[in-house]
């Protein structure tokens, strides 16, 4: 199982500080099933007992399952995207493996439409049956990430779906919108994919989970906190700018409407850390 190299961290917050207590690691998966995975993660983390720490996730447009093991126990989840921001507290020991489906990925495994799932978590049995607790099983009691991947594409692999045309189309739409920072209104994306306002909306909804709006905000304001981390002496302006917003005035609103707080504060958070 290739690991990815130099896997980003867009979308984790406070990135630096998360780095000092979990370890994080990716992996990609190979055809047939590439059309449907965008990739495995893997985090395990070593927590005094009497220690928390929680971390925020800005979570892409994606839907993922997860086989979770820690000071509760073991379980197989589906998350729906997060209408808020993703909040995980850590305890003890713990390690996860995670695949997170392509955009559209999931349907073809689902059968319904993702927004069904948006703002949910449901149990992996639901999707995939009584042999969820199988995999489990052998997931987490693999000797290392890379093994814990390998097994849960074989057992995907068990389970290939036909693939769909209109979710590799969703597909390509959020990747082309999370690449391409000259994406700023929806009405671009139908231009470019020879779509009506109405045929996007109704893609997105069975597909993705989330509208194409929210996709198109979601990302900047990823790359807007990734920005702020980096860059101590960052202007507002100059990061409104760059991300394609009117002026400085709309981009804060869309920080504070997502974060909870204005970038100003997201820097002093970062600065007191």
């Amino acid at each position: 199982m290739k690991e990815v190299e130099n896997g980003s961290m867009r979308g984790i917050l406070q990135a630096t500080a998360g780095q000092a207590r979990f370890d994080l690691t990716r992996f990609k998966p190979k055809p047939p099933l590439d059309a449907f995975v965008d990739h495995y993660w893997v985090i395990h983390y070593e927590l005094d007992v009497d220690t928390s720490y929680s971390q925020t996730v800005l979570s892409f447009p994606n839907i993922h399952m997860a086989f979770e093991q820690d000071v509760e126990g073991r379980r197989a989840l589906i998350y729906g995207i997060p209408r808020e921001p993703f909040l995980r507290e850590l305890r003890g020991e713990g390690r996860v493996l995670g695949i997170r489906f392509r955009a559209g990925g999931f349907y073809p495994y689902w059968q319904r439409d993702v927004s069904e799932l948006t703002g949910s978590t449901i149990v992996a049995a639901d999707v995939f049956g009584p042999d969820v607790d199988n995999w489990m099983n052998t997931i987490l009691d693999a000797e290392d990430g890379a093994d814990m991947a390998r097994h849960a594409e074989r057992a995907l692999n068990a389970r290939l779906p036909e693939r769909d045309p209109l979710a590799e189309l969703a597909a390509r739409i959020v990747d082309d919108t999370m690449d391409d920072r000259s994406i700023i209104k929806v009405e671009q994306i139908c231009e470019r994919n020879g779509l009506s306002m109405r045929q996007l909306q109704r893609l997105f909804h069975r597909y993705v989970g989330v509208t194409p709006k929210w996709v198109i905000k979601r990302f900047r304001l990823q790359k807007a906190a990734e920005r702020i981390e980096q860059d101590e002496s960052l202007q507002w302006a100059e990061l409104a700018t760059q991300l394609g917003y009117f002026d400085q005035a709309h981009f804060i609103n869309d920080f504070k409407s997502v974060l909870g707080q204005p970038p100003s504060a997201y820097r002093t958070k970062l600065d007191n850390r």
